[in-house]
């Protein structure tokens, strides 16, 4: 494991720093965390990466943790832009990419953009629990609005076995927190979607798996069955006795659905299952 800041010159945004942890080594994988920060996915990376010959990089979301973010970035498309631009400087291919919550949303626009591009670099999607959609008979939560305690219970097939004490945390993991929470509305706004994510997803053409949990109020699975259908040949797979994060729940049945469908999309290779 190594951690690593890289700045980045990004066509319409200039230069951004990025800070990324890379975990093993293989093909490569691009796995992008949610609102709750990178913590949330590193267990996942280290899993993956020890499961598999993979190269698991996990950046932080430039503000996130104490990371510093050009004022010019402000938007979930503008992060896509910038994780592209980190592929080309890292000279990686044949990347699969994986997204949980606002991650998740972040893949979507990649996918976009890498779609778009003459020189795409992602062969394969897991988006998990994304937001970005709005979905009017599915409403998400509305995150800005709740306590903790409330996030947790909407988050997790079983709350009480991740649920925290808020009064229990030392001030600078409070601070840290709060600072987060700030992040992710400057990039999602207030609703953490956009009502035009939907009506542009059928661009997208490379190979998608769309991975919810049964569980999660935080963002229901009406959005990950919206996404699915949005995008052309994408494939749906509900986890039981998940929530909002997988990855931290499940992570075998997760892991296990990663492998499968990355392993069936690689460059030049596309196997319909």
């Amino acid at each position: 494991m190594t951690t690593a800041t890289r700045t980045l010159t990004v066509d319409g945004l200039g230069r951004v720093p990025v800070t990324f942890t890379e975990y093993g080594s293989g093909r490569p994988v691009l796995l992008l965390h949610g609102g709750a920060g990178p913590f949330s996915v590193t267990g996942f990376a280290e899993l993956l990466s020890s499961s598999e010959p993979a190269g698991v990089i996990v950046p932080v979301h430039p503000g996130f943790d104490g990371t510093p973010r050009p004022d010019q970035l402000a938007s979930v498309a503008s992060l896509a832009a910038v994780y592209a631009q980190l592929l080309r400087d890292l000279d990686l291919d044949d990347v699969c990419v994986i997204g949980n919550s606002i991650g998740g949303w972040i893949a979507a626009e990649l996918a976009l953009a890498e779609t778009a591009a003459a020189d795409c670099r992602v062969s394969s999607v897991v988006v998990v629990d994304a937001a970005g959609l709005h979905i009017a008979e599915a409403p998400a939560a509305d995150f800005f609005s709740l306590t903790l305690d409330q996030v947790f219970d909407l988050s997790y097939f079983n709350p009480d076995a991740f649920r925290i004490d808020l009064a229990t945390l030392p001030d600078e993991r409070k601070a840290a927190m709060a600072a987060n929470r700030a992040e992710l509305l400057a990039y999602g706004g207030q609703a953490t979607a956009d009502p035009g994510l939907l009506g542009r997803l059928p661009a997208i053409t490379i190979p998608t798996l769309v991975v919810w949990g049964a569980a999660d109020r935080m963002i229901p699975p009406e959005h990950g069955r919206a996404y699915a259908s949005a995008i052309p040949g994408a494939r749906f797979r509900l986890i039981e006795h998940a929530g909002h994060l997988p990855q931290l729940e499940t992570p075998a049945e997760l892991l296990a659905a990663v492998i499968e469908f990355a392993a069936a999309h690689t460059a030049g290779r596309s196997v319909t299952t």
